[in-house]
């Protein structure tokens, strides 16, 4: 009887084992552990070379588990049987004790002590789960070969790859533990939606370009390249739906003054790309033609605005800034519940900013203002959303140039669509 109750024990700690084992492999930081490993860890490096062959250790595993549990069950229902002295009662006691036992020590304690841990438990584990692989070899072998089989009359095919929305969530964890920074973060998120944003949504609106007719004299062009303070301007020919070129700053001005030659021998030829162009796709096609300015075209062919290398490239690292530049800041505060927002902000920002939602197509705040009031902006025009109250303060060329927002603080129950447009 003692040496069944013994075996038992023994049979119990390694169940929790297993329990554990498989927990604290599912709960693993990969990267921490890589990392330890290129430090000459030793511990690390048998866990991550366990990973290389991770359906041989999950086989291991789940055998050892079934093995344990099993022989828990057998030795158990001797036991009782010949303590109680009947069949039928010692194997039902037998029953109840063994899943109670199984379930809070086998499998809710060690999973939770696992789960607290997984990196520390797989380190200190992994040299003895290492001979258990090897013994179990031919039990994993068979159950392999099996797996392959099932695969092969199901045409399974694991799915390896990550979404989108799973890397972005990855990447919220990693930074909530600490293992990367706010910045990197971004920059990191920034690169996975970097493939999905296209020309419309980072472009100069065609209202907002600078540009010069094909006959205007260098007096006119060097007047442009002074006000706007840009390196590059377009060039068109009758009107804006037809550029022609660029002209280079630099390709202007030689030998400390205007050039003296045709003000046409300096004209680059323009690169154009439609407005659903990806901005990956566009960034190549800069490359290749050495150009920093795309005109982006509508679906007529008319100019919608143009795209530049440095709007790309704000796209992976955020706001550039050169000291000709006026910093705005988009959202500045005036009092405790009012704010004054430049309307070129990205719809999605502000909506994310006043944690309000919508279903506008709009991509820029002004278009949605705009919407919502349903004609051109003029100064004072008033509405509200949600818990917001938005008044147009500025107006330029029949565009809303910054609004004011006062927010009220939700109410239980309040819609997030509830408009009301006034003027």
């Amino acid at each position: 009887m003692t040496s069944h109750i013994i075996v038992i024990a023994i049979l119990l700690i390694f169940s929790a084992y297993f329990s554990a084992t498989k927990t604290a492999f599912s709960s693993l930081n990969k990267t921490r552990i890589k990392a330890l490993a290129e430090k000459d860890n030793k511990s690390a490096q048998f866990a991550y070379k366990l990973f290389d062959h991770y359906d041989k250790l999950l086989s291991t595993v789940l055998i050892g588990s079934t093995l344990t549990n099993v022989g828990v069950s057998a030795l158990s229902a001797l036991l009782f049987v010949e303590l109680l002295g009947g069949a039928n009662i010692g194997a039902t006691v037998s029953t109840i004790v063994v899943t109670v036992v199984v379930l809070f020590f086998g499998e809710m304690a060690s999973k939770s002590l696992a789960k607290e841990a997984p990196d520390k438990f797989v380190m200190y584990s992994a040299p003895f789960l290492k001979i258990l692989i090897i013994l179990l070899t031919p039990l994993t072998a068979v159950f392999s070969a099996w797996k392959r089989l099932m695969s092969k009359a199901f045409r399974t095919e694991p799915d390896s790859k990550m979404s989108q929305e799973e890397l972005l969530m990855l990447i919220d964890e990693v930074q909530q533990e600490g293992s990367i920074g706010e910045d990197e973060g971004d920059l990191l998120r920034n690169s996975i939606e970097f493939t999905e944003r296209r020309a419309e949504d980072i472009l100069t609106h065609r209202v907002d370009l600078e540009a010069v007719p094909v006959e205007a004299t260098k007096e006119q062009i060097a007047e442009v390249f002074s006000e706007s303070k840009f390196s590059r301007i377009l060039v068109y020919e009758d009107n804006l739906d037809n550029i022609v070129g660029v002209i280079h700053l630099k390709d202007f001005y030689t030998g400390g003054g205007i050039i003296s030659g045709d003000i046409k021998d300096i004209i680059s030829p323009a690169i154009f790309v439609l407005k659903n162009e990806k901005i990956s796709s566009l960034l190549r096609k800069l490359q290749q033609t050495k150009s920093h300015i795309a005109v982006v075209l509508d679906e007529y062919g008319g100019t919608y605005g143009i795209v530049t290398m440095e709007d790309i490239l704000e796209e992976l690292v955020g706001d550039i800034y050169d000291e000709h530049d006026d910093v705005v800041e988009e959202f500045s505060r005036v009092s405790d519940s009012a704010y004054r927002v430049d309307c070129s902000t990205d719809l999605d920002e502000f909506c994310e900013h006043f944690d309000i939602q919508t279903d506008s197509e709009m991509v820029s705040l002004g278009g949605w203002v705009a919407e919502q009031l349903g004609k051109i902006p003029e100064e004072g025009d008033f509405f509200s959303y949600d818990n917001l109250e938005v008044t147009v303060t500025d107006v330029e060329s029949h565009r809303a140039m910054f609004v004011e927002i006062i927010q009220h603080q939700k109410e239980d129950g309040a819609s997030d669509t509830d408009t009301a447009p006034a003027t």
